[in-house]
């Protein structure tokens, strides 16, 4: 081994610029040294590392492979002979894992002991000595700038000696700690090369006695195992090939069916739009609002499960619920500059959710389907045939029938009989008997070629004029801010009866006649109908106010009355048949200039399950508002028999008034006919003011008289 290089510790006193040359190239060679063996350190440290972790692999593997007899897969059943060969593999990997144990003690004891001794004990050493020299150093030159600022004019022995004893004491300790640090400099080319060899031969030594541990334990019998094992595999690697390539084929043959779904907007000619699904799933993009104006999109995996909307992120295991799509209404929205975008409303209203399928096709079959969904089809027994029995029935609506009368006549049992009733009757909720239309044809009903109106005036319009007559305003504009104006008394304020409903405005349409609830059927049939052929599934959520005095439609948002039916122009109401969530209502307003000329509008609307309610309100808002108008008649009534008896009381007190007065004339009469003359005692007879006023009447007529 050639010689070691070494620093001169005799001239650590004279600190000459050779010496510090000298161990400026030892502490570059120390830092090489440190940052050499710390990689060293590192790759060994991963050997030891990864034997520890293949030493706790083979032993968790043979844990796992004596554990399989007991696991139960869904996919496969009791295999004996795997398992007894699985059992054999677990012994001998044991065996492995336990030479694989013995080797990582050994290289944590011969390897990973020498090299860490050296860098955390003698590298760090070396250091600390560096960091202490560099400080003796500096407080060495600081004494000795200090002394040789001394006066010499003006010597002080204090001052001189205080300088004094900290240049001794600053270079004694320099000169101490740079003879530790040269001799650990001059030991550390001795304890590299030991560093360096010892976990080397450490390593070997621990890999050798491995191997021969490995030798005794792999003898020729497990050779044999193995070859039977090795054929096994084989024949079960020639049975997948023959799978695999099945698989194959079957993916190319759907490659090509699959070629024209891979379009995002496929042609509706060649996939048409199937309306009758109950159930549906796919990605759809989720408007989530992130502030006043801004919003985000996040595209979400959306399934319906029953009557529930669900959504379901890529990473999740699991769905949850995003809204409960019963009795919810469904529209076709325009959102900024997307398109195919959706709003699902939930049966309250207090919560919507915006959407966006990904073509036409997928955009129409969702609001379809939720659409089926919220009339509870998914319910019945066959879910697709209803479905498609209600869109036909939807669609057959369109094509007139020969009278209303037919389509009747074929859902009435044989035999039973249809009595007419009067509009007291035909006007309650769902449950009254319909009556005779016998010789009632549609165009008796409805008026053909009728528009129908799918939504209702904004409260910032004029009101039309029919309306306006109906609802009392005139022409004059709704306030659109709600407040009343001039700080007159609210309609209903007064009322007995306030009840608040959730309705959607489905569309109104001109009637001929008004007198049965066989129009209102006939004009939802229409309507929806029409809504179903047109794809138009937009409505108008409001509120009804029910009232004693009349039907008010107000914005859920702005408390705005959209709309106000007067309570006697309301002449008949009824809900569906079926369908207990539709119910409307017929308006008798005037229709032209003269108040004669009378028109009838029947007002659509849909409840989330409300409309018996919402009818039988109405019906008790009309009894309500019958019986105070008979209170009202009959307290006229009275008030007028209490006037007449009064005025009677007041010609009978003014007759006897005038009998007294002309009894008190007869007897003042007789009382002056007597002789005005004075008794013999002097006495005189006083007259009262009247009678001496008539007897100078008197006097002046008897002075005509004898004048005449």
């Amino acid at each position: 081994m050639p010689g070691i290089d070494k620093l001169p510790i005799e001239e650590t006193l004279e600190d000459s610029p050779q010496t510090r040359s000298l161990l400026g190239v030892f502490e570059e060679d120390a830092t090489a040294i440190s940052n050499y063996m710390n990689q060293l350190y590192q790759a060994m440290h991963r050997i030891y590392d990864a034997q520890n972790e293949l030493s706790a692999a083979t032993h968790l593997t043979s844990k796992l492979l004596k554990e399989y007899e007991k696991q139960r897969f869904p996919l496969g059943g009791d295999d004996e002979v795997m398992s007894s060969t699985l059992q054999q593999f677990s012994k001998v990997i044991d065996e492995l894992s336990s030479c694989h144990a013995v080797l990582s003690t050994q290289l944590a004891d011969a390897m990973m002991f020498p090299i860490t001794q050296f860098k955390e004990r003698d590298l760090k050493e070396i250091l600390t000595l560096k960091e202490v020299f560099q400080i003796a150093s500096n407080d060495h030159d600081a004494a000795i700038n200090r002394y040789s600022r001394l006066s010499k004019k003006r010597e002080n022995d204090k001052v001189k000696y205080e300088v004094t004893e900290d240049v001794y004491t600053s270079r004694k300790k320099q000169h101490q700690t740079m003879m530790h640090y040269f001799c650990a400099l001059n030991t550390l080319q001795y304890k590299k090369k030991i560093a360096l060899l010892e976990p080397l031969l450490g390593y070997m030594q621990a890999q050798i006695s491995f191997f021969k541990m490995g030798s005794e334990n792999l003898n020729d019998q497990l050779e044999e195992f193995l070859t039977n094992i090795g054929t096994s595999v084989q024949n079960v690697r020639r049975e997948m090939d023959s799978d695999v390539e099945t698989m194959q084929q079957t993916i190319e043959d759907l490659e090509v069916a699959s070629d024209p779904l891979y379009v995002p907007d496929p042609d509706p000619t060649k996939f048409p739009v199937n309306r009758n699904l109950t159930r549906k799933a796919g990605y759809l993009n989720a408007r989530n609002k992130t502030g006043l104006v801004s919003s985000t999109w996040d595209r979400q995996f959306y399934f319906t499960q029953g009557g529930n909307l669900m959504s379901q992120a890529r990473g999740d295991v699991a769905g949850g619920l995003a809204m409960d799509i019963d009795n919810c209404s469904v529209m076709a929205v325009d959102c900024e500059d997307r398109r195919y975008c959706f709003q699902i409303t939930s049966f309250d209203g207090k919560k919507s959710s915006i959407l966006q399928a990904e073509s036409k096709k997928d955009h129409e079959e969702w609001i379809c389907t939720i659409n089926n969904i919220s009339k509870q089809i998914y319910l019945s027994e066959n879910p697709e045939e209803t479905a498609a029995r209600v869109n036909q029935s939807a669609l057959e609506a369109v094509t007139p029938s020969p009278s209303f009368q037919q389509r009747h006549e074929s859902l009435r049992p044989a035999g039973q009989s249809w009595p007419l009733t009067a509009r007291t009757s035909s006007s309650g909720s769902i449950g009254s008997e319909s009556t005779n239309l016998a010789a009632l044809s549609l165009d008796s009903l409805v008026a053909p070629d009728t528009p129908i109106q799918f939504d209702i005036i904004s409260p910032v319009c004029e009101d039309q004029p029919g309306q306006a007559k109906a609802s009392g305003q005139g022409g004059r504009r709704t306030n659109p801010f709600g407040e009343s104006g001039g700080g007159t008394k609210s309609e209903t304020e007064d009322s007995i009866l306030h009840q608040l409903f959730i309705v959607r405005f489905l569309g109104s349409m001109e009637v001929k006649s008004d007198d049965n609830p066989d129009v209102v059927y006939e004009t939802m049939r229409q309507i929806l109908a029409a809504r179903a052929i047109h794809n138009i599934f937009r409505m108008t959520e409001s509120h009804l106010l029910v009232s004693c005095d009349c039907l008010k439609l107000i914005d859920p948002q702005t408390q705005v009355t959209r709309l106000m039916f007067p309570l006697p122009s309301v002449v008949l109401y009824a809900t569906h048949q079926e369908n207990k969530r539709l119910f409307g209502f017929v308006l008798r307003t005037s229709g032209g200039r003269s108040e004669s000329n009378l028109s009838s509008v029947c007002y659509i609307f849909e409840s989330n399950n409300e409309g018996e309610k919402i009818c039988d309100s109405v019906g008790l808002a009309k009894q309500i508002a019958l019986h105070a108008e008979l209170d009202r008649r009959a307290s006229e009534k009275q008030k007028e028999i209490e006037r007449v008896k009064e005025k009677q009381q007041k010609e009978l007190s003014k007759q006897k008034q005038i009998e007294k007065d002309l009894e008190e004339q007869s007897r003042l009469i007789a009382a002056s006919s007597r002789p005005n003359q004075a008794s013999s005692e002097g006495q005189f007879v006083v007259l009262s003011s009247s009678q001496s006023e008539e007897s100078d009447l008197g006097e002046e007529g008897k002075k005509r008289e004898s004048e005449a």
